[in-house]
């Protein structure tokens, strides 16, 4: 398994206070992508950080050894449609409460 700290960068510093009506539909498509991966087991945790200088989003992903993270970070609606962009961080790994 390989894991990674994704770290999602809006477009601009008030992206969601200023969200466009297909921008919401497209945060909207967003958070179905990461709520089925999560159920998928791909990510273990994600959220926003609402960071005083500009928000961004946080998602921890726990993949096999033979997928690729910006492959399927690319299938993100709102990086299809051009808003942002990801960071990939690996992690040496990852523990998550409820494991043994």
């Amino acid at each position: 398994m390989k894991y990674y700290l994704c770290k999602y960068i809006p477009p601009r510093a008030d992206f969601l206070a200023t969200l466009s009506p297909d921008e919401q539909e497209w945060m909207r498509q967003h958070g179905i992508f990461l709520n089925e991966r999560l159920d998928q087991g791909l990510i273990v945790a994600h959220g926003p950080v609402m960071d005083p200088s500009g928000g961004y989003g946080v998602s921890l992903y726990q993949i096999p050894d033979d997928q690729d993270i910006a492959a399927l970070t690319a299938e993100d609606p709102i990086i299809k449609n051009g808003l942002g962009h990801y960071e990939h961080y690996p992690m040496l790994h990852l523990k998550a409460r409820g494991e043994s």
